[in-house]
């Protein structure tokens, strides 16, 4: 997998970190993603991302829990067991709508968690690089991927006049590969990194 080359900028308060992102998209450099410790709201719009279409998917899963309920149901009650029971259709619609309801409901759970775990890239021995371990506990994590005409010495720079109180230089793989997190990977990551 190919190796790519970030800046990682830790901000310590949301209220430094979207001013922040606001400056760093309008000077021009491409921010990987930012980590937070807990969700914050309106920081997808202020990345400039899109819309999830994990909604759609799940409403088609549904469709397709409804419609292998009923032609599941239908052709077992029409086609392989058909039973007169007191004169009733052998296709009772009414009875058959809860059975229905529950493999929608079935169908659309599960495979809006599988298709959210293939979109996050989430699955046992599945690892991905982790750029600051504070990231999940107090600090905001604000990657940008370097290009071949990032000057990394100004970023850093123009990182730290934003308000981040840590800044460092890190190259990593970009996705995800099977691995272990007790075993550290032979990754380069800066000694001294520039702490604000």
């Amino acid at each position: 997998m190919a190796l790519k080359r970030y800046v990682v900028g830790c901000f310590d308060d949301e209220e430094v970190l979207f001013p922040a992102v606001k400056k760093v998209r309008n000077a021009g450099y491409k921010i990987q993603d930012v980590y937070t410790p807990f969700p914050v709201h309106g920081l997808d719009h202020a990345l400039g991302m899109r819309e999830t279409s994990l909604h759609t998917a799940g409403f088609i899963y549904g469709i397709l829990g409804t419609t292998t309920a009923l032609a599941g149901m239908g052709w077992v009650f029409t086609k392989d067991w058909p039973m007169n029971i007191g004169g009733k259709p052998n296709f009772p619609l009414p009875a058959l709508i809860p059975i229905t309801f529950e493999l929608t409901v079935l169908f659309s759970a599960v495979g809006m968690v599988m298709t959210f775990c293939y979109l996050c890239q989430l699955a046992p021995f599945v690892r991905k690089h982790h750029f600051h371990p504070r990231a999940t506990d107090d600090l905001f994590v604000m990657a940008i991927e370097c290009t071949d005409r990032t000057n990394v010495d100004d970023l850093k720079g123009f990182l730290q006049s934003a308000g981040a109180v840590e800044v460092n230089y890190q190259v990593a793989e970009s996705g995800w590969w099977f691995g272990r997190y007790d075993v550290e990977p032979k990754l380069y990551r800066e000694e001294n990194p520039v702490i604000g």
